[in-house]
C-alpha cells in the first residue's frame, strides 16, 4: 500500500528550521555514538571480562559516559525535537533565525568545552582534566574549561527557551483568544521547568565550582554544592523525560491509527512536573547527615506526589494507542493488542520504551521511600534504575521517535525499516538484561561509581546465582546495547545517502477531548510559574540556610582533590589506618 500524501513535509514548509532540527540531532547522535563507546568500556572492565585501560582512566570514561549521554545526547536532542515542535504545532518560524543559530551554537561550544576537558584527562602530560562524573561532586575538582563549558551550554539552552517564549508571544499577539496548541504548551511548561530548576546549578558553578577552580576562591562547601545540584539534578531527570512524553502524547497515537485520548489530562500532566519537579531533589540525599531528617520526609512526600503525572500518561498513552488499535479493527478486552503496528520501528520502539519506564517506576519507588533507599543507596541498583528511565524510556523513545521524524527533516526515506525494528527490539534485550543484573548486585551491596567493585578477602553473596552470572549478564547487555547503537547511528547515515522523496508529509490529527474540554486556567503559565517557586522557596529555603548556618558559605575547608587510596593499605593496616591517612590528605 502507498503511503504517499499530498501533505508537505515540515523540511518543505519550514526548510531553515528542518537544518536547524537536523544540526541538533547531529550533535546529538554524535555524543550518542561516543557515549555507547564508553559505555561498552565501562560494561567490559568493571566486569572483567576485558580491560584495555588502566583502572585510574575508568573515571575519565564514567564521566564521559554520563556527561556525553544524559546532558548532551539527551538534551541537543530535545531543542531539536522541541524547535520542529513549537514551529510545527504554531505553523510560523522564529522571529529571527539568526538568534535561533546562535543558542544552538552556544550549546555546542559549550558541549565541546567540557567534553574536550573530559578527554583530555586521558592524557597525563597536559594536567587538564574532568574525572569529576556527572555529579562533579566537591571535593572533587575539574579544570575550569569544565564548568564554563557547562556555564556556555546552559546560556544556550536559556536562550533556547527565549527564542521559543518570543515565537509564542508573537503568535499569541495574532491569536489572542486562542487556546495555546497542545505541542507548544509542552513546549513552554518544559522551559519554565528548566528554568526554574537551572537556579541551582546556575549558582553552584559560577558562584563556587567555577571561581574555585580558577583559585579565586580557597574552598566550598560540598554540602552546598551538591544539595544545590541535586536542585537541578531531580527535574534534570524531567527534563529528558517531557520530549519522550511528548512523542508518546502526540505523534504514537498517529502511528497506532487513533488519535490522543485527551488534551486536558496532556496539559494536567505538564502543570504537575512544573509544580513537583523542583522541590523533591533532597531524595537525592538520603544518606547526608548534614540534611535534618525532616527535611529528607518532607522530600520523600514530595516525591510520591509524583507518581501522579505518571500514572495519568500510563491512562491516556494506553486509552490513545487502544482507540488507533480499535480503529484498525482490533477487538476483544486485549485482543486489539494484536492490531497495533508491531512492525513499524517508530511504534514498537515507543511501546517497549514505555514498558521499560513501567519497570523503572518501581525501583524508583524504591529510591524514593527513607528506609527502603539505605539498602540501595550507592550501590548498582541506582544506575539500574536510571538505565531503566533515561537510558531506556528517554533513550529508545528518541531513536524510535527519530524513525518517524526522520522523512519530515529530510524529505528522505528511512534507509531500512527492518534493521530499526531488529534494533529497538534489540535495545529493549539488552538493557532488560543489563538492568535486571543491575538491581539484582545491588540488592547484595554490589558498589556504583568504582572500577574495581571486588574487594580481596571479601565476597558478595547473592540468594541465587553467582556474582560472576550477573557480571556476564551485564557485559552482554552492555554489548547488546552498544551493537544497537551502531545499527542505528548506521542506518541513519545510509539513510542520508538516499535520493529525496515527495509524498512523505505527515499530519498529527487532533485530540478526541480537545482543549476547549479544559479549563483556561491551565494555559495560566504565570499562575504556575508562580505557585512553582513558592513550592521551591518552602521546600529549600530552610535546608539551604540550615547548611549555611551549620559550616559556613565556603565550608569548613580542605583541599581538592581527586585522591587515590590504595586498597592494600585497607587490607593490611585496617579501615581506620587507611580512613586516618584519607583524612590528613584532605585536611
Amino acid at each position: 500500500m502507498s503511503t504517499k500524501t499530498n501533505t508537505k513535509t515540515f523540511a518543505d514548509r519550514f526548510p531553515e528550521e528542518a537544518s536547524i532540527v537536523r544540526r541538533a540531532f547531529l550533535v546529538a547522535f554524535v555524543a550518542l555514538g561516543l557515549g555507547a563507546l564508553f559505555g561498552i568500556i565501562q560494561a567490559l572492565h568493571r566486569t572483567n571480562v576485558l580491560r584495555f585501560i588502566p583502572s585510574t582512566d575508568y573515571y575519565t570514561v564514567l564521566t564521559a559516559h554520563g556527561v556525553l549521554l544524559v546532558i548532551v545526547f539527551t538534551i541537543f536532542f530535545l531543542v531539536g525535537l522541541y524547535q520542529w515542535a513549537i514551529t510545527r504545532s504554531l505553523d510560523r518560524s522564529p522571529e529571527n533565525i539568526t538568534f535561533t543559530k546562535a543558542w544552538l551554537g552556544l550549546m555546542s561550544l559549550g558541549s565541546l568545552l567540557a567534553g574536550a576537558t573530559i578527554l583530555l584527562g586521558f592524557i597525563n602530560e597536559i594536567g587538564i582534566s574532568a574525572d569529576v562524573l556527572f555529579t562533579f561532586y566537591a571535593p572533587l575538582q575539574a579544570h575550569p574549561l569544565f564548568y564554563a563549558g557547562l556555564a556556555v551550554f546552559l546560556v544556550g539552552t536559556w536562550l533556547a527557551g527565549v527564542d521559543w517564549f518570543r515565537t509564542w508571544l508573537a503568535w499569541r499577539r495574532e491569536n489572542p483568544d486562542e487556546r495555546i496548541p497542545l505541542q507548544t504548551f509542552m513546549v513552554l511548561t518544559s522551559m519554565i521547568m528548566w528554568y526554574i530548576a537551572t537556579i541551582g546549578v546556575a549558582i553552584a558553578v559560577l558562584f563556587f565550582l567555577l571561581p574555585w577552580s580558577l583559585g579565586f576562591i580557597e574552598t566550598v562547601n560540598p554540602l552546598l554544592t551538591r544539595t544545590l545540584f541535586w536542585f537541578f539534578g531531580h527535574p534534570v531527570v524531567y527534563f529528558w523525560l517531557l520530549p519522550a512524553y511528548m512523542l508518546w502524547y502526540t505523534v504514537m497515537p498517529k502511528i497506532a491509527g487513533g488519535r490522543l485520548f485527551s488534551d486536558p489530562l496532556a496539559r494536567v500532566v505538564f502543570v504537575l512536573f512544573v509544580l513537583l519537579s523542583t522541590p523533591v531533589g533532597i531524595h537525592h540525599q538520603y544518606v547526608d547527615p548534614g540534611i535534618a531528617e525532616g527535611f529528607k520526609f518532607i522530600a520523600m512526600v514530595n516525591t510520591m506526589f509524583l507518581l501522579l503525572p505518571s500514572l495519568l500518561t500510563a491512562f491516556t498513552v494506553v486509552a490513545s494507542i487502544e482507540h488507533g488499535a480499535r480503529q484498525r479493527g482490533g477487538s476483544g478486552y486485549l485482543g486489539w493488542l494484536k492490531a497495533l503496528p508491531w512492525r513499524d520501528p517508530a511504534f514498537t520502539g515507543m511501546a517497549l520504551a514505555g514498558l521499560m519506564f513501567a519497570a523503572g517506576g518501581f525501583s524508583g519507588m524504591v529510591n524514593a521511600g527513607m528506609n527502603i533507599n539505605y539498602l540501595v543507596h550507592n550501590t548498582l541498583w541506582v544506575p539500574g534504575h536510571f538505565h531503566l528511565t533515561v537510558g531506556t524510556a528517554v533513550t529508545l523513545t528518541m531513536m524510535a521517535g527519530t524513525y518517524w521524524l526522520w522523512p519530515q527533516i529530510t524529505n528522505k526515506r528511512l534507509y531500512s525499516r527492518p534493521i530499526a525494528l531488529g534494533q529497538v527490539v534489540m535495545w529493549f534485550g539488552g538493557m532488560a538484561l543489563m538492568s535486571n543484573a543491575m538491581h539484582v548486585a545491588g540488592l547484595f551491596g554490589v558498589p556504583r561509581r568504582t572500577a574495581e567493585p571486588q574487594y580481596q578477602s571479601f565476597s558478595f553473596e547473592t540468594v541465587f546465582g553467582t556474582v560472576g552470572e550477573l557480571r556476564i549478564q551485564i557485559a552482554v547487555g552492555g554489548a547488546l546495547l552498544f551493537l544497537s547503537t551502531v545499527l542505528f547511528l548506521s542506518n541513519l547515515m545510509l539513510s542520508w545517502g538516499n535520493p529525496k522523496t515527495s509524498g512523505l508529509g505527515q499530519t498529527l490529527p487532533p485530540a478526541l477531548s480537545g482543549p476547549s474540554d479544559s479549563p483556561r486556567v491551565l494555559d495560566n503559565l504565570k499562575l504556575w510559574t508562580v505557585i512553582a517557586l513558592v513550592l521551591v522557596v518552602l521546600a529549600y529555603a530552610l535546608p539551604l540556610g540550615s547548611i549555611v548556618a551549620d559550616s559556613g558559605l565556603l565550608g569548613p575547608g580542605g583541599n581538592a582533590y581527586p585522591v587515590i587510596v590504595d586498597v592494600s593499605q585497607i587490607l593490611t593496616e585496617g579501615f581506620a589506618g587507611a580512613f586516618d591517612s584519607f583524612a590528613e590528605v584532605i585536611r
